[in-house]
Parts: C-alpha cells; structure tokens; sequence
C-alpha cells in the first residue's frame, strides 16, 4: 500500500491511471465521492485535501459547512468497477482554519481514531481487534412502491423455495434450510468468490464465505481479525464491493436485517479482543471461559449501555425485525459460552490465548461502521473502568438454549429494545459513555436522534400491507 504522496504519483504513472477518486462516509454510513482527472493531481493535492459542504453529508449546520477532506495514502486502492482506471481513497473531513485545519469532531473516521486514543490514553490497551461477520441477501429482482395508491415490496431469488413451481427453475432451496449448502443450489458461488478477490486485492483478508441459512438467497463473508480503524475503513469496502460485484452479476445485495418475512436475519456480529504491548488483555486460564476479568468487566459495559448501544448498532427500523426471539437472533441481555441465543456470545473454538474474545451478536450491517465500533469500544471501556460484573449483575452466564426456558423463565430475562424509538429514548438518557473525552460530540448524538426519529415517525405514518390483511374488513 501507497505511504506518502509520492507513492501516490507512482502508482498513479505505473497504472496509467485517468481519475483520482475520494470516498467520504455521510452520517449514515453511506460513500459519497468526489472525483478529480489525475492529470490535475499532484502531491500538495494530499495536503491540501478537496473541500465539500458537510452539510449535505449530515454534520454540520450550512453557517459553518466548509470543510475539506484529506486523503489517506494507506488507503489507495485501484478500484475494479470503473471502466476508466481510477484509483479510489478514503481519509478524514477537516475543519478549515487559520494557521492549520482541525478534524472535524463529527466525521466518522475521525470518531473511531479519537476512541483508539481514548483506550490508548486510559492504560488499558493500546489496540482494539475486531472481526464483524457480514451476512447479506443477493436478489435476482427486487422493487417497492410507497404511494398513495400503492405500498409493497417484492424480491426474487431464483434459488428460493418459492420457485419450486416455476417451469425449469429447479434446484430450489427448501426454506430455512440453505447453511452451506453445494452447487448446484448454490447459485452465486462466482459471484461470492470474485467479491472475495476483490477484497483481497484491496488488502482485506477474507477467512471465508458461504450459504447462510436463509434460503432465498442469505449468505456470509469473514474478514480475519483487524485493528480497529483500519476494520471500519474495511468494512466499508466490504459494503462497496459486495454491492458492486452483485450488480455485476445481474443481482442485487442488500444488509439489511430482515428483508424477508420468515428468513433468517442479516447480522453484523462484532468479534473483540484488546492488546497492550501485543500482549492478550483479555486471556485468563482461570478466568470463567478462559477470560480475564478484564473482558468479563468489558463485556459488563456492554451489557450495561445494550440499549443505548441499539440506536447506534441496530439504527434501522428494520433492525428490530431481525431481533425477535427464533432464528439464532440475539434478544436476551446476557453473556455464555456457544450460545447464539445471548447478546454476547464466547465462542469456544478461540482457546489460545492471543485468540480469545468474545462475539457482540446484535449488531446489523445497516450501521455507520465507525460509529457502530467506537461506541462498542467505549461502552466496553466503561465497563472496565467501572468494574461493572456482567455475572454479579445477573447478565449470565447463560449456558443453555433460553428460547428453550419456561415462560416463567423467561419473564424474568431481560430483552433488548423491541424498537428503534426505544433504542432512541435509551440513547437519550444514557450517553455519557460515549462523549467521555470528548469522543462522541454531544450535537452528533443530537443530530443523529433527531433524524432517527424522524424516520420513525415517517414508517409510523405509512399503512403497512398487513395491516389490510388484518383491518380492513372490519
């Protein structure tokens, strides 16, 4: 990968590249991008930066918007879906002032870098390791219609088991029924596998991909374990090739949690571990799993800020579809070992010491990645720095299947918010984890629930299709 910006004009001459293009993350999560000819990119272009109106991206207000964004070298990549070659680059959005720019608080890879300097500075460890899971739907068609005259959906699969009718379809998938399923009912192995190498070309290290469970068209790919800020920057070219690869091919992939009605849902389950001097901070051979009360203390923060936790890792509406009890999804605040049914899971496989960590199983893919990791990674931290014990506060250990429990049982668990409003409303009121050390700016979070909420209200308003199916006859 390119270092400086004379790596930069070098790979720009060597690959004959014509366009420069710079990605910049909205408050969303979504790309948004800028491009320039490379005959007009020069060195003091690495310096200068580009300048954009952040107001369009949602952070700041139009009366102080001009801001401008500097490219990361590191980040170069040639980017395998432009015709005309065009090296692509992330970096950080900056404040412009006099004698010298400042970050701009708001902009998502600035949070995730401020939240490693935060762990830095607190003595606990100096880097965060994560692995998320992505698991994602591909569609051969998908379409909507929100009008006054018509409200509905609808996707297609060729592999789903709806098609079993369908004249020379064939090789259809019985529901629920496709986890690692082979050709010939594997439809989109190419497709998975070219998504793959283009990750690997851009410097992100697949462990593996495969059929998921659902079985219109659910599957998964594995980065390997990464440094945090490097991970978000990632996982948002994870996004970017899986989408594009998928148009590719003639198919469509979407993240989001529950697309289809009685499918498995799409999480982003966050694997974590921490390291001081590349050492374990998380690694106990006496420790309950093989974990040190450091991890147990930080898997307390977790617990503790779960809800609030949801407004930024599950910020869809459409999150709290997937998280519903059925379908390995993650509803009961607590902490076991292999158990899929508990917010966080201990995967029992992870038994060397560098390895072991533990699984967040909440999180979705419709996340703002930089947000989504620093505010794991803060949550966390207040939970060491508190001592709070996830087993002294009743969080567990669960080792056992709690869909399984009696109702009685089960009443007495405690579940995560059964809606983004709740999600919303907990963020409000527990927030102070996150603006420690000035991390999470307090008009971000404002910002972000503000436009949450008028979301909400918007889906609130629409009739739903199955509302006709149970209402209007009445």
């Amino acid at each position: 990968m390119a270092k400086t910006p004379k790596d930069i004009m070098k790979l720009i001459r060597e690959n004959d590249i014509k366009m420069v293009d710079f990605k910049m993350v909205d408050i969303s999560g979504q790309f948004r991008h800028v491009t320039i000819p490379a005959q007009h990119f020069s060195e003091s272009t690495m310096t200068d930066g580009i300048g954009f109106d952040a107001s369009n991206y949602g952070y700041a207000v139009v009366e102080n918007s001009d801001m401008v964004f500097i490219p990361e070298p590191d980040s170069a990549v040639i980017d395998p879906f432009c015709e005309v070659p065009t090296l692509s680059m992330t970096g950080n959005a900056m404040v412009i002032g006099y004698p010298e720019n400042r970050p701009l608080a708001q902009y998502p890879r600035n949070i995730v870098l401020a939240a490693e300097k935060f762990m830095k500075d607190s003595g606990v460890a100096d880097t965060m390791m994560i692995l998320p899971e992505f698991e994602f739907y591909l569609f051969d068609q998908v379409g909507w219609d929100v009008r006054p005259d018509a409200i509905g959906m609808s996707v297609d699969a060729v592999q789903a088991h709806w098609n079993s009718g369908t004249e020379g379809r064939g090789c259809v998938v019985p529901l629920q029924k496709a986890y690692h399923i082979a050709k010939p009912f594997d439809r989109s192995y190419e497709c998975r596998s070219e998504m793959c190498m283009h990750m690997e070309e851009a410097g992100i290290t697949v462990k593996y991909h495969h059929p998921e469970v659902g079985a219109s068209g659910q599957f998964e790919i594995e980065p390997q374990l990464g440094q945090m800020s490097k991970m978000a920057d990632a996982t948002m070219m994870i996004k970017y090739i899986i989408h594009n690869t998928a148009m590719k091919y003639g198919k469509t992939a979407t993240f989001m949690p529950k697309p289809v009605y009685g499918e498995a849902g799409s999480g982003m389950h966050v694997h974590m571990l921490l390291l001081k001097d590349g050492k374990p901070v998380f690694s106990d051979d006496n420790g309950y799993a093989h974990l040190s009360r450091e991890a147990h203390w930080f898997m307390g923060g977790l617990l503790k800020h779960i809800a609030s936790l949801c407004a930024i890792t599950n910020p869809s509406t459409n999150s709290f579809k997937r998280l519903v009890p059925g379908f390995e999804a993650p509803v009961t605040v607590g902490y076991a070992t292999s158990n899929r049914s508990a917010v966080i899971r201990i995967p029992a496989y992870a038994k060397t010491p560098e390895l072991r960590r533990f699984e967040l199983r909440n999180p979705d893919a419709t996340c703002n990645p930089y947000f989504c990791y620093a505010a794991i990674l803060m949550a966390g931290l207040d939970g060491i720095k508190n001592q709070i014990d996830p087993h002294a506060n009743g969080w567990g250990p669960y080792d056992m299947n709690l869909f399984d429990l009696p109702d009685e049982e089960k009443a007495k668990l405690k579940g995560l918010p059964t809606s983004l409003e709740q999600a919303l409303d907990a963020l409000e009121a527990d927030h102070d984890y996150l603006t420690a050390g000035g991390v999470f700016p307090e008009d971000l979070l404002k910002n972000l629930i503000a436009a949450k909420r008028k979301e909400c209200e918007k889906l609130n308003a629409i009739p739903h299709p199955a509302e006709f199916d149970l209402y209007y006859n009445l």
